[in-house]
């Protein structure tokens, strides 16, 4: 009985396990999660957008759904979720769902394993800059991590983007993929829906190629440039920063363009950015080539912090800060490269670079907080610091783009003259590019970038960054400036005498605005905010105001303020103004060793 009974267990087992085979082969495939956008703004008027998401494939009894805190490349938190309302979720026959806002920037929907839902909210846009969004009647900006919501599980789940744009509007440009039908785009993941802003409306739009690659221009607002000259000088900027790196990692580019009244700033994405100038700025030369400046710089990003970037800098976390040593890098040395692009392509002239050069070294030396706080500090406190200035920042601060671009200008002159002309700096972000975007697919360290440096070099720099990267110890421009044959020279800024402070007329008040440290101001007691309401005895006038920027050394300053209501005499004496100007120039006969350095140096890839 027992070896029977065996015998028919055995059987019975087999049974089962045939039949538990045939089941498996017969289960249907995993549901693959799918999401899908639709972007509508009915009333544009009212500065809203509408936004649904339809996700399928989410069998789970809840989904968290998340609003990004700040926009990569704009370092600070920016708080998107503030502008959201009338957040709400249904099933996908529309019945309601609970929802339930677990922190500022986190909605919990439960949907009791209905693998199916959607979601439909709003958001007040109607902050018209390059990292945040903004619609009118005119036309419609956004940024994707001010508007789109995301799956916090599934963030690089692949999305459709559907958009309807307002009514008697034609245009969305994006970089973006087209997807089926009208206005219908893919993303391949959040971070490629976040790093693609849309400008919808009936923006003028230009084309040219660059190195084999379509290009784009969206063009928002009238403007007073000519359009075949701004393409073509856009083009030739393009080539130029193709040469750097020496491998092109596009199909495709948009600029997106918002000329405006006031307008200033850039955004750099993965495939596209965003500028605004101020709309009669192409009318005249500086305005022009300051346009080209911006337009190189965030053109270079392309490469140097979208691909070539610090480890902290991508996947990204939007729901903190995203903390690096390196921006001194990823901005500084991209503001280095957007001048000397433009001098490669024959946009600036030589002379003209080397005088930015001079008032960047200018602006850098006179700037009091270049004593305090080192170019990797900058970067690192960027979150609650170079985007929150206060009245006593010059004191404290240095901008990590200001000091970048000088450490880039340093280490291109040294490298130069290590390898007697043979590599630069453009031979630094060639490895970086090889050896971590496209061999090991992540960002560098600190120490990896120093690496880079002295492979190309052939000769290590700790000192250097040591002390005037990591440190605020002063860079010798001199020493490199004469490795390329050319002359540093500083004379004083003014033979004024000064009292270290800053002055508006606000409302017919006139306020002190800043004070600079250890200056007579600053010693003295002088105060940011102070109302001056005698100088002298005599109230203020527009001629005697002018003696508070500047007189004779040694003179005398009596003057009463209004503090906190109250009024008070502070006295001052001029002193030496110790800001100095500073002027690069060629040596008068510069040595076939120095030439060649600057050849290699200004004129690159060519």
């Amino acid at each position: 009985m027992l070896r029977n009974s065996k015998i028919r267990l055995g059987h019975t087992a087999l049974a089962l396990l045939l039949a538990g085979g045939l089941a498996v082969q017969a289960r249907p495939a995993a549901v693959v999660p799918t999401l899908r956008y639709t972007l509508a703004m009915p009333a544009p008027q009212t500065h809203y957008f509408e936004v649904k998401m339809e996700l399928g494939g989410f069998p789970a009894d809840y989904t968290d759904v998340k609003m990004p805190v700040w926009a990569p490349g704009s370092y600070l938190v920016r708080e998107y979720s503030k502008n959201v309302e009338g957040f709400q979720a249904r099933t996908a026959a529309g019945q309601p769902l609970a929802v339930e806002k677990i922190n500022k920037n986190t909605w919990r929907v439960r949907h009791a394993k209905q693998a199916n839902f959607q979601v439909s909210y709003r958001v007040y846009a109607f902050e018209l800059t390059v990292r945040t969004s903004f619609i009118d009647a005119d036309h419609g900006y956004l940024n994707g991590t001010s508007v789109f919501m995301y799956p916090a599980e599934n963030k690089m789940l692949g999305s459709t983007v559907v958009v309807q744009p307002a009514a008697g509007w034609a245009q969305v440009s994006t970089a973006l993929r087209p997807g089926t039908g009208k206005f219908t785009y893919k993303a391949a993941s959040y971070d490629e829906l976040a790093d693609s802003p849309m400008e919808i409306g009936n923006q003028k739009v230009l084309e040219f190629t660059a190195n084999g690659t379509p290009h784009q221009v969206a063009m928002f607002g009238t403007y007073n440039a000519d359009d075949a000259k701004l393409t073509a000088d856009l083009k030739k900027v393009c080539e130029e920063a193709h040469r750097v790196v020496g491998q092109n990692p596009l199909d495709h580019y948009l600029f997106i363009v918002h000329n405006l009244e006031r307008g200033g700033g850039g955004l750099e994405h993965l495939y596209s950015t965003t500028l605004e100038v101020s709309r009669g700025s192409y009318g005249t030369e500086a305005g022009y080539k300051s346009f080209l400046g911006l337009a190189a710089h965030e053109y270079f990003h392309l490469w140097n912090v979208k691909r070539i970037r610090p480890v902290a800098l991508g996947p990204f976390d939007y729901d903190k800060e995203n903390y690096t040593h390196m921006l001194w890098v990823s901005e500084g040395m991209t503001e280095y490269y957007s001048k000397l692009l433009n001098e490669r392509a024959g946009l600036l002239s030589r002379d003209e670079y080397l005088g930015k050069l001079a008032n960047a070294i200018t602006e850098v030396e006179n700037t009091p907080g270049n004593r305090v706080q080192s170019a990797a500090e900058s970067s690192f406190d960027a979150w609650i610091k170079y985007y929150r200035p206060n009245e006593n920042a010059v004191n404290t601060q240095i901008s990590y783009y200001s000091k970048g671009d000088l450490i880039g200008t340093w280490l291109d002159l040294n490298i130069a003259e290590a390898t007697k002309g043979g590599k630069h700096l453009d031979d630094v972000f060639r490895l970086l590019y090889d050896t971590y975007y496209k061999k090991a697919g992540r960002g560098f360290t600190d120490k990896e970038f120093q690496d880079a440096v002295a492979t190309v070099a052939g000769r290590r720099y700790d000192e250097f960054f040591q002390n005037s990267v990591y440190g605020t110890k002063p860079i010798d421009f001199a020493t490199a400036l004469g490795y390329a044959g050319l002359t540093l020279s500083s004379a004083p800024l003014s033979t004024s005498g000064t009292i270290g402070a800053a002055f508006s007329n606000r409302s017919g008040k006139l306020l002190v605005t800043s004070v600079l440290r250890d200056r007579a101001a600053w010693n003295t007691g002088l105060n940011v905010n102070d109302e001056i309401l005698l100088i002298n005895g005599a109230a203020p006038t527009e001629e005697t105001a002018k003696s508070l920027l500047g007189g004779p050394v040694g003179s005398e300053l009596k003057l009463q303020v209004r503090r906190d209501g109250l009024n008070r005499d502070i006295t001052l004496k001029m002193q030496p103004n110790p800001d100095l100007k500073y002027q690069v120039q060629p040596a008068a006969s510069p040595t076939a060793a120095q030439q060649l350095v600057l050849e290699r140096w200004l004129g690159a890839t060519k």
